[in-house]
């Protein structure tokens, strides 16, 4: 049964479409903090976010498969981080080139 009338899509299948949303309203330029939904499955998925311009993600679905995923993700950017000689993340906010 669909328990909000009319169903909904969640998961990976709406990630391409949340991170350009995300890129959208980052180069817009409003100064909003913005968080990253849909689709964050792994470290790299929550990396792209933020680099798109998210300044904090959300992790849902994943969560129901891997209760652990977000403590997965932490470390993850973590590793991203040291690995890149980023010492803050919010460096990393809005990096991306386009």
């Amino acid at each position: 049964m669909l328990g909000n009338v009319t169903g909904g899509l969640a998961g990976p299948a709406i990630k391409p479409i949340a991170l350009r949303m995300v890129w959208e309203v980052y180069k817009a330029r409003l100064g909003l903090p913005l968080v990253g939904i849909g689709g964050i499955m792994s470290s790299r998925d929550a990396i792209e976010f933020i680099i798109a311009g998210a300044s904090a993600v959300q992790v849902g679905s994943a969560s129901f498969v891997d209760p652990q995923t977000s403590l997965k993700i932490t470390a993850g950017i973590k590793q991203y981080c040291s690995d890149n000689g980023i010492e803050n993340i919010a460096d990393l906010v809005g990096t991306l080139k386009y």
